[in-house]
């Protein structure tokens, strides 16, 4: 069984820096790729990032590229997500997720963490 933990949520100040985790056990074929989602309250579930374990290759949502970076560890079996130049509009709760491939659309993932809370201060 697949299970995903996030972790390093929290109250910043604009402008400030956050590092989210997510440790992953069970791991399996077919969680090749992690995700990260976040979800604002009244909104719908915005792709932020993507890793896959084994080449490292990496993709971006638009409104946080440039900003935050998202690293693993293999040996730990954790990935990160290295969050800068926070403004009030990233304040969300913040998921890990893991499928196969890459994919933007968290209706693609089947696997997914329970959630960080990100609360931005202006």
């Amino acid at each position: 069984q697949v299970q995903l933990v996030e972790s390093g949520g929290g109250l910043v100040q604009a402008g400030g820096s956050l590092r989210l985790s997510c440790a992953v056990s069970g791991r399996a074929f077919g969680t090749n790729v992690m995700g990260w989602f976040r979800q604002a309250a009244g909104k719908e579930r915005e792709f932020v990032a993507a890793i896959s374990w084994i080449a490292g290759n990496t993709i971006y949502g638009d409104s946080v590229k440039g900003r935050f970076f998202i690293s693993r560890d293999n040996a730990k079996n954790t990935v990160y997500l290295q969050m800068n130049s926070l403004k009030p509009e990233d304040t969300a709760v913040y998921y890990c997720a893991t499928r196969y491939d890459f994919s933007r659309d968290f209706e693609d993932y089947p696997y997914w963490g329970q959630g960080t809370q990100v609360t931005i201060s202006s």
